[in-house]
């Protein structure tokens, strides 16, 4: 009788305690979720925000369908990287490619390898879908056009890396003065010309390619999220002062009239639960996202999963491009408030000084070849050097 008495009062305490330990827990989870909500009851996304970790956009032939590195790949890719991009490195490259245009860490933000194979999670192999015959045909007729403009520079001549699939020929192309197939908007491409600031790359005059903001290695890529009760604004702080700001309105009204385009497109939002669902139309045929334009649709998700942790999700399609939607997914990192309380407007400097002095320094050397000083322009290559991060060792 007393052992049995004596052994329910133990079971009793178990229970007590277990009990306790479980209440315990979920008002420490109800206090932590409350701690991430607005003052008017929304789930709380504010701050700044980053990617600490490198992860490549499309999955490396090499790891073919692992979703993610084991520890110790990451730990070799980064022994590898690092060897890359320091100075010892830099000092024994010999060649125009290697010595004329890489940088080392003083100038890239190169981090750590992330636990992602890739950053597009579908298709599962982690690769961009295959392109519609349309985008295909699009894509040729731009490379084409960039070809038969570097037609008569060394770097066809000896057949570097960025004239592949072109000829050499030392006679300027009759093209030159034409119009390209389209408006020129690679992110970090530019026409072997520079007859106005359009056939520059989008960095050169201060612009950015958009969303989805996929980071950079010059300047890393930041986010700061601001909510208010009936709306959310996100500066991005990007590259090398090409910061841009959006608005995402959050009214339930309708995406603006098909006719008006924008940069960065027209964002609506709602929340799914704790999740903000952004639905992002209306995108101007001036942007490019990896050959996608005015008809690129963006459906992002936004969903705090901790104190410092914050998920993202980008479904990306265009049916005119892609023969199916693809996705993405980034994870965020909250970053100092005090440390950053001092913050300026990223200015950017190099485009600022730089576009006109490319433009000015052209014109200079077409009136010295029209007086028989200096050799014809149209024979230098100003592109060279696009193709930095295929030779990442984590590309």
């Amino acid at each position: 009788m007393s052992d049995h008495f004596s052994t329910s009062i133990v079971t009793i305490a178990i229970a007590t305690a277990v009990a306790s330990t479980a209440i315990a827990g979920l008002a420490t989870q109800t206090l932590a979720q409350a701690a991430l909500r607005t003052p008017w009851g929304e789930p709380d996304l504010q701050g700044i925000w980053t990617e600490e970790f490198d992860t490549p956009l499309q999955r490396p032939a090499r790891y073919a369908n692992q979703e993610f590195f084991t520890e110790a790949q990451r730990q070799e890719l980064d022994r590898q990287r690092a060897d890359y991009y320091g100075d010892g490195a830099r000092q024994q490259r010999t060649s125009q490619f290697e010595d004329g245009v890489m940088y080392n860490t003083e100038f890239l933000t190169i981090k750590r390898t992330g636990s992602r194979t890739s950053t597009i999670v579908d298709p599962p192999n982690g690769r961009l879908p295959l392109q519609t015959p349309e985008a295909q045909r699009s894509a040729a007729a731009d490379r084409e056009f960039f070809l038969a403009l570097m037609q008569s520079t060394d770097a066809c001549r000896n057949k570097e890396p960025w004239c592949a699939g072109g000829t050499y020929d030392p006679a300027p192309s009759p093209r030159f003065s034409e119009i390209p197939p389209r408006y020129h908007a690679l992110n970090g491409g530019r026409l072997n010309r520079s007859d106005g600031p359009e056939d520059d790359g989008l960095a050169d005059r201060c612009l950015t390619r958009g969303l989805p903001e996929l980071s950079s290695q010059f300047g890393g890529s930041f986010r700061r999220i601001v909510q208010t009760p009936g709306g959310i604004s996100i500066f991005y702080d990007v590259g090398q002062g090409q910061g841009w700001q959006r608005n995402i309105v959050m009214n339930a009204s309708p995406h603006l009239p098909a006719n008006i385009r924008q940069w960065f497109g027209d964002s609506r939002g709602h929340w799914e639960g704790d999740t903000l669902v952004v639905d992002v139309t209306n995108f101007s045929p001036k942007t490019d996202v990896f050959g996608s334009r005015e008809n690129l649709h963006l459906v992002e998700r936004f969903t705090r999963t901790g104190p410092k942790t914050l998920a993202y999700e980008g479904m990306i399609e265009d049916a005119t491009v892609w023969t199916r939607a693809w996705t993405i997914k980034q994870e965020f990192t909250i970053q100092s408030d005090e440390e950053n309380r001092i913050y300026y407007e990223p200015r950017c400097i190099e485009g600022n000084y730089g576009l006109p002095g490319l433009l000015h320094g052209r014109r200079i050397e077409e009136r010295a070849f029209a007086e028989g000083r200096g050799p014809d322009p149209r024979t230098k290559d100003s592109v060279g050097g696009n193709l930095l991060t295929q030779r990442d060792p984590l590309q």
